[in-house]
């Protein structure tokens, strides 16, 4: 009866086999762009819910960095003594706290991006890349907020940007990416062992004391630069000073190979992700 009816509407023969495509054909990027309306909805539904019934509202962008930064000042700027190249010590340490941020809150957004939406995984079909993807995006806005401020502080203090504020996106950029190749690996791990939430924040913690954002890399031994140069935040940081408050130009040997590890995190979290992505509905 079945060969019959292929028979019928299909003709003699014809077969028609769907499975999921596999190596680099997986990696439809044309797909997520057709969803980018999509991409915008949850992006802004992240924003509506984190400030959803907030008496500061975004004010909370601000007040996270300035407190972190006002302790940093007390504790590394005024007990330790930490050199901070030349820069006054409270706009050395926000103009690091801003990018840093960002990639913190994106990361453990991104994390838990597919756990904490599993009630969409299970319903309906789309790119499950847009659930970290819009945990990463939404978090700009938060660092525009914020980045206002940095501006303020840059005019009372009365440092000018250079001329590699040109480069300030790209920097963004890497941190984007960061954030995103990092999530996409954590993600994924967290949809099978529900403990790799507990792992975040302390790899978060870790993170932030293994880049320069308390110190500058000038303490970082030069046989070290190498090792260092392999987190990607630490290249990320650097620029943003260099950028904006006219630092010296950082160790492009170490910014070199911070892309190269960016590249590497993203790509393996891109496969990791995709060979994991044919059973999220079913775990999660």
């Amino acid at each position: 009866m079945t060969q019959q009816i292929e028979d019928r509407y299909f003709g003699v023969g014809h077969r028609t086999l769907i499975k999921p495509s596999s190596g680099w054909r997986s990696f439809d990027f044309r797909e997520i762009w057709a969803y980018r309306d999509l991409l915008g909805l949850l992006a802004w539904r992240d924003i509506s819910v984190r400030y959803k019934q907030s008496v500061a509202g975004f004010g909370w962008a601000v007040f996270q960095p300035l407190m972190t930064m006002v302790i940093f000042t007390i504790i590394f700027g005024k007990f330790a003594g930490l050199p901070s190249d030349g820069l006054p010590y409270p706009i050395f340490a926000y103009c690091a706290l801003l990018p840093w941020n960002y990639f913190s809150q994106s990361l453990s957004g991104s994390s838990d991006s597919l756990v904490g939406s599993s009630y969409l995984i299970t319903k309906v079909y789309f790119p499950r890349l847009i659930l970290p993807l819009s945990r990463v995006t939404s978090g700009l806005v938060d660092f525009a907020v914020a980045f206002v401020i940095l501006l303020a502080m840059m005019a009372w203090y009365r440092i000018a940007p250079t001329a590699g504020i040109l480069l300030l996106p790209v920097f963004m950029l890497v941190a984007m990416v960061t954030a995103l190749g990092a999530g996409l690996w954590l993600t994924a791990l967290n949809v099978k062992y529900r403990d790799v939430k507990f792992v975040v924040p302390f790899l978060t913690q870790f993170w932030m004391y293994a880049s320069p954002v308390a110190y500058s890399t000038s303490l970082v031994p030069e046989r070290w630069r190498f090792l260092y140069g392999l987190n990607p935040m630490a290249g990320v940081i650097e620029g943003f000073r260099w950028a904006l408050l006219g630092k010296s130009a950082p160790d492009f040997s170490m910014m070199v190979i911070s892309l190269a590890a960016v590249c590497l995190i993203l790509f393996t979290g891109l496969l990791y992700f995709k060979r994991m992505e044919k059973s999220f509905a079913d775990i999660v």
